[in-house]
């Protein structure tokens, strides 16, 4: 691990950007590599050189480096019509590991990723409402307990935490039913300084829509959309925004913040799509039908015997995100609009062809409606956003850079 890793143990990629310095360059190629492997599966080096427009021998000496610091690993030889066989290079699993924290109003997620982006194990907690000290608790538990899963030559191998959490948490205790002033401290907690004082690698913090988003354009159907707009059903629905391949964050880093879009009430008075759409909705009515809502934050195979209840929470949410996926598409021409959330497969399914009938049933003159598809991360998109935030901001590049790359090589 001669160039990657760090005097603490922890895997560094000493990655700059695009410099004029020797090493400066040499890392930049590195994340390069790396990128362009994870988004084609496996590269031989002349299709590296192709692709970056790079000599012959700087790929060699670049892929032959992070082959020994265990990055990638070769595939069987494939053989041509003339010269000698290409030796396709892809990531290596055990490569780097990354740890994903979901922390939602109703539960927390961890999970543990490996280099190629496959989950090696997963812990999950409900609450009522989430406090620092419980979470802080649950991640420090959490980690001990799937690093101890790894075999001991692998923990210098993990790379960091990524935290996804909605912004200004105390401003939902109302919408959870906290106590008045339960949920203050989260006012003036520094989350990131407080889960690096107990964990010994780099932390990165994100919102965890965006997070969600994020996980969908890398490891679900963000290569068959160049734009989409994507929205995750939680306890409250969240969203982002992908724009040209690259996750959108907005001049304030909350692009994508669907949740707040005014959508139709039961009146006809405007509300925000949060209060007509979100999984605390299907809550308070299995209260209202004295049906006990806890198997919804228990996990997604516990929404079985929901019956009438969620079939009119189904129907209700559609029509409320059928609105609020035309009134953005009268803004960007958005080519799909991707829906996941904390629920089983067969509801998300069921919610996408609901929103796609309500949307066929609208007035969609001057727009060009979108793609109404199902998300192929599932449950876990936040947490495995949150894990993918260290892989992309320690081993690879910037999204926007490598499609730059792409279109010119």
């Amino acid at each position: 691990m001669a160039n990657l890793l760090g005097e603490d143990g922890v895997l560094e990629a000493r990655v700059a950007d695009r410099g004029s310095s020797q090493s400066g360059m040499r890392a930049y190629n590195e994340r390069l590599v790396l990128t362009l492997v994870r988004r084609h599966g496996a590269l031989a080096k002349a299709d590296i050189a192709r692709l970056t427009r790079l000599s012959a021998q700087t790929v060699s000496v670049i892929m032959r480096s992070l082959e020994q610091d265990g990055l990638l690993e070769r595939g069987e030889p494939q053989r041509g019509r003339v010269g000698q066989p290409s030796v396709p290079m892809s990531l290596a699993a055990d490569g780097a590991f990354f740890f994903g924290v979901k922390i939602g109003r109703r539960s927390a997620d961890l999970v543990l990723m490996d280099f190629v982006g496959a989950v090696r194990g997963s812990l999950h907690e409900t609450f009522s409402w989430p406090s620092v000290g419980g979470i802080l608790d649950f991640i420090g538990r959490g980690v001990a307990t799937l690093s101890a899963a790894l075999p001991a030559d692998r923990l210098p191998r993990i790379a960091g935490i990524g935290v996804a959490t909605p912004f200004e948490l105390w401003n939902w205790a109302k919408e959870v039913g906290a106590p008045i002033g339960a949920m203050d401290e989260w006012r003036h907690v520094d989350l990131a300084a407080d889960i690096g004082a107990i964990l010994p690698f780099p932390v990165y913090l994100e919102n965890d829509a965006t997070a969600a988003c994020g996980a969908e354009l890398v490891f679900g159907r963000g290569a068959e959309f160049a734009d989409f707009l994507y929205l995750f059903l939680g306890a409250f629905i969240g969203g982002g925004v992908v724009l040209d391949h690259a996750l959108y964050p907005g001049r304030s880093g909350n692009a994508g913040a669907i949740g707040t879009m005014p959508v139709p009430g039961p009146d006809r008075r405007p509300v925000q799509l949060i209060d007509a759409a979100s999984v605390v909705i299907l809550e308070r009515m299995l209260r209202a039908q004295g049906i006990d809502p806890s198997p919804l934050w228990r996990g997604p195979e516990g929404w079985a015997g929901f019956g009438e209840t969620l079939d009119r929470w189904i129907a209700e949410s559609a029509k409320s995100i059928a609105f609020a996926v035309v009134a953005a598409c009268s803004v960007i021409d958005f080519s799909a609009a991707i829906i996941d959330g904390g629920f089983p497969a067969e509801v998300r399914d069921r919610l996408v062809a609901a929103v796609e009938c309500e949307m066929n049933a609208m007035d969609l003159q001057g727009i060009e409606p979108p793609q109404i598809v199902a998300g192929a991360v599932g449950p876990d998109a936040r947490a495995i956003g949150g894990a993918s935030l260290p892989l992309f901001r320690r081993f690879l590049l910037d999204r926007s850079v490598l499609f730059k790359e792409h279109a010119n090589a």
